[in-house]
């Protein structure tokens, strides 16, 4: 019997498996899963950011470089449907969303960055600055 008391597995006091027990709530709700999901990705001479967006408009992304940070955000509006003389609506999972990621990615040479957006995914290509000669050395004659 003690041995039964022993291997008894109490996760049941562990705050975060509470979450677990009620079909990944907790999981979603905190680690922001109706965010865009994003990969950078780091090459010698430039980063590549890929950034999941569905169902947002190309007009409705908006992307800026400041401050070394590049910052990409988006505005998702489902317009509510009415109910009409035909039916109404049962259920309704369909809404408006606000998303945004900020990355730091220091020395771009913002004059040649390129964007893409298609089927859903924005791909940016930030080239890196070519590194500028600090050497100062003035010869004597």
């Amino acid at each position: 019997m003690t041995n039964d008391v022993m291997n008894r597995n109490f996760d049941f006091f562990d705050p975060m498996n509470f979450f677990n027990e009620v079909g990944n709530l907790g999981r979603d709700m905190f680690s922001g899963d109706g965010s865009m999901k994003t990969d950078v990705v780091e090459h010698d001479k430039d980063y590549v950011v890929t950034a999941e967006m569905p169902g947002f408009k190309k007009e409705d992304i908006h992307v800026d470089y400041r401050d070394d940070t590049l910052r990409i955000s988006g505005k998702s509006e489902v317009k509510q449907a009415t109910k009409d003389d035909d039916g109404r609506v049962l259920r309704q999972e369909r809404s408006s969303q606000n998303v945004a990621r900020s990355f730091y990615l220091p020395s771009i040479d913002l004059k040649k960055v390129e964007a893409k957006y298609d089927e859903g995914v924005l791909t940016l290509t930030l080239p890196k600055q070519t590194e500028v000669e600090d050497n100062h050395h003035i010869s004597i004659d």
